[in-house]
């Protein structure tokens, strides 16, 4: 069964591509035509791409690893803080921070740096620091929980990098593949595919074409973490039917001792 499919694309306005004097030549096999000097995306290749890209995030998602989605562009920010929310993912809607994967220690810090300003006012040290001192802590908390907040329970790197728009976020794509982490990214025509792994040929201007694909994206995360949690739920009704299981053998194995021993 599709994710998604040609008419629902379509209205959102996923087949739209950029100017022709922009285009990519990469991007060749993902055009259909061109109309009044704009390329026009083939959407039968994009539900079939859908398709492949959810399938592997639904694996990655059931194995328990974790996937960030990067947005840094106005039109795609709330879309996919919403989207990677729902699904308890991580994501980064602001400034991508130069090295947040290949020096990813170093991010960890920072976060950990922002957990020990949320200790000090709970634990009443603001009230003996200055007006001054208090301002300043507060601001830089306010900075860290802009830039890291979303990623705070990132605690390892993440197993795949969802990005929106290729080209404006080509520093996470190259840390990701310097990391050989996979990439799985929405591709206008403007765009090289060659620098993502799994790639959605889609217009990622525009806001309802963005939620779509993500809607379908993050279905099949969504899927995938219910089976690894229903899996679980088995594994430990299993364990506790050995347990029973066992401990009824044992009972048996006792009652005929205490048998011989009442003779």
């Amino acid at each position: 069964m599709a994710r998604t499919n040609f008419e629902t694309l379509l209205e959102a306005g996923c087949h739209f591509g950029h100017l022709k004097r922009k285009w990519n030549p990469a991007m060749a096999p993902y055009i259909f035509m061109e109309r009044n000097g704009i390329h026009i995306i083939d959407l039968h290749k994009t539900v079939a791409k859908i398709d492949e890209a959810a399938e592997a995030l639904k694996a990655i998602a059931k194995s328990g690893r974790r996937i960030l989605f990067v947005a840094t562009k106005k039109q795609a920010k709330q879309v996919v803080a919403d989207k990677a929310a729902s699904v308890n993912m991580p994501y980064v809607t602001e400034r991508w921070a130069g090295g947040m994967l290949t020096n990813f220690p170093t991010i960890r810090k920072a976060v950990k740096k922002m957990a020990n300003i949320d200790k000090l006012t709970n634990d009443g040290t603001f009230s003996n620091l200055s007006k001054r001192e208090i301002l300043q802590i507060s601001r830089q908390r306010a900075k860290l929980e802009k830039n890291l907040g979303s990623i705070a329970d990132l605690t390892k790197l993440p197993a795949a990098l969802f990005v929106v728009d290729v080209c404006k976020e080509h520093i996470a794509v190259k840390e990701a593949q310097r990391l050989g982490i996979p990439v799985f990214g929405i591709v206008d025509t403007n765009s090289d595919p060659n620098v993502v792994d799994y790639i959605i040929p889609a217009n990622d201007d525009a806001n309802k074409s963005i939620e779509v694909i993500l809607d379908a994206c993050c279905g099949a995360i969504a899927e995938g973490l219910a089976e690894r949690k229903a899996e679980r739920v088995d594994a430990e009704a299993a364990g506790e039917g050995k347990k029973a299981k066992a401990a009824r053998v044992e009972k048996k194995e006792e009652a005929p001792a205490e048998e011989q021993a009442a003779e």
